[in-house]
């Protein structure tokens, strides 16, 4: 017998704890991962912690008396109450941002009016057979042109810049926009015919402004563009008092147009080097056999959004040209302007109702208190974007002498334009194109075909359709952001 069994005589030998005493090997399993249990918010999540441990089914049944790690997780899950634990401090919020820069891209987007303003001796002449001043078809033309192609160039090179490729996206503007100024001076061309110079040279000029502007937008460089408009700026606003002899006009004119096309140019062609740099390296990897550069985004993604510019393009136009349509004055520029200003303020709702909407996803405890307060979240924003659009419509007006007081159709129209365009963007901001570029090209086609057909006065015929596209989009906002896995 060994020292280690021996019974010492008058010392009873201890008894084993009874069964009813023992604790339950589960809980105390349990307590010991009680933090990470508690904060667990699904049994999968505890069973991946188990296997990780290093216990195996045979020996979780053996000691816990259940069938594998998920029976296991299951009763752990089921036995800790959910503590889930709260962060230190306000939790980020990606979506803020400051409200100064959104109206200062706002401005942007407003100050190359003044070019119409000074560039007015370019467009001499008798009005055209539908009534409109001369040279406005070339413009429009060649407007929308750009602004088609430049929204699909835009977001091509976004998309780039989204997947950290700077020199990419500088290639992507290198390249695209050369290849939109000269179509958009083409089209302008085919439209006045050679017997209008100066309105083609005017044409091209807002063509090679709205690439080289485009590429300095998609680039962050808002305070360059902004110096750049200065003279354009200063010569517009003394032309609303008293206007500039022709020549001064057209120097300070051409003064912005070559700041923004150097600076545009500038701010592109590091993607030269970047060209070079792509060729010497594909060569040496072909002479090498490794394989080649991983593709981009595909060309085809950025058609929707091209598209999309040219249909709400046709809608703004339309807005400017009520009045004239309606056989009146030119009263509609100051509506077009509020538009273009009230960009601004709806770029800065964007990112408003983004970051609501994330603090309705951390907030909400089911699907549909989340849908409840998305839609609160759509309603407060709209509502602020139509204040801020009707504000910019009195300001306007009162700026231009002579025009009507928005009122009746044309103010209701404009407001439904306003949620047009502003959900249309968001819809397009979340990746939802497809809907939004569907509705405002309906919108824009219907409106032209009940002008064309002469289905009633311009401003009644505007109305139903913005009302009419109004309610799609804000049905599709309402169906596709209701939905949590949107906002991912």
């Amino acid at each position: 017998m060994t020292d280690d069994n021996r019974v010492l005589s008058g010392i009873p030998r201890q008894r084993n704890r009874p069964g009813w005493a023992r604790t339950d090997p589960i809980d105390e399993l349990a307590r010991e991962l009680d933090e990470f249990v508690a904060a667990a918010v699904h049994p999968d999540e505890i069973a991946a912690l188990l296997e990780s441990d290093g216990l195996s089914d045979d020996r979780i049944r053996e000691r816990y008396g259940v069938e594998d790690s998920f029976a296991l997780a299951e009763r752990l899950y089921d036995r800790t109450p959910r503590r889930h634990p709260e962060p230190d401090g306000p939790p980020a919020d990606p979506w803020r941002i400051g409200l100064l820069g959104c109206l200062l891209r706002g401005v942007l987007f407003a100050l190359p009016g003044f070019a119409y303003v000074l560039g007015a001796p370019l467009l001499a002449g008798p009005h055209d057979t539908a009534g409109l001043p001369a040279g406005t078809r070339t413009l429009l033309a060649g407007a929308l042109c750009g602004w088609a192609w430049n929204q699909g160039l835009a977001h091509r090179a976004y998309s780039w810049l989204g997947l950290g490729d700077r020199p990419a996206a500088r290639r992507c503007l290198l390249t695209g926009a050369p290849a939109g100024m000269l179509l958009g001076t083409l089209v302008a061309l085919a439209v006045a015919g050679p017997g209008h110079p100066a309105q083609v040279a005017l044409a091209a000029g807002q063509s090679c402004y709205l690439g080289a502007s485009g590429a300095l937008l998609v680039m962050g460089r808002e305070r360059i563009l902004l110096a750049a408009l200065g003279p354009l700026a200063v010569g517009g606003l003394v032309s609303l008092a008293r206007p500039l002899p022709g020549p001064a006009a057209l120097a300070l004119l051409l003064t912005s147009l070559t700041a923004v096309a150097v600076l545009g140019l500038l701010e592109a062609a590091p993607g030269i080097r970047d060209v070079k740099g792509i060729r010497d390296v594909k060569r040496r990897g072909e002479r090498a056999g490794t394989p080649a550069r991983a593709p981009g985004p595909a060309l085809l993604t950025s058609l929707p959004y091209a598209v999309f510019g040219l249909g709400t393009g046709v809608l703004v136009l339309y807005a400017a040209l009520g009045d004239l349509l309606a056989g009146g004055a030119g009263h509609g520029v100051p509506s077009a302007v509020a538009l273009t200003l009230s960009m601004g303020p709806a770029e800065w709702l964007l990112y408003r109702f983004r970051s609501r909407a994330l603090a309705a996803l951390r907030g909400s405890g089911t699907p549909r208190a989340f849908r409840r307060a998305t839609v609160l979240a759509l309603a407060g924003c709209l509502a602020v974007y139509l204040a801020a659009l009707f504000a910019l419509a009195l300001a306007t007006t009162a700026l231009q002498p002579g025009a009507p007081g928005p009122a009746g159709p044309r103010l209701a129209g404009l407001l439904m334009l306003g949620v047009v365009l502003w959900t249309g963007l968001l819809l397009q901001s979340f990746g939802a194109v497809l809907g939004a570029t569907a509705v405002c090209c309906a919108a824009a086609l219907a409106q032209t075909l009940a002008l064309a057909l002469h289905a009633g006065r311009p401003h009644l015929v505007a109305l139903v359709v913005y009302t009419a596209a109004a309610a799609a989009q804000s049905a599709l906002v309402c169906h596709r952001l209701g939905r949590a896995t949107a906002h991912r």
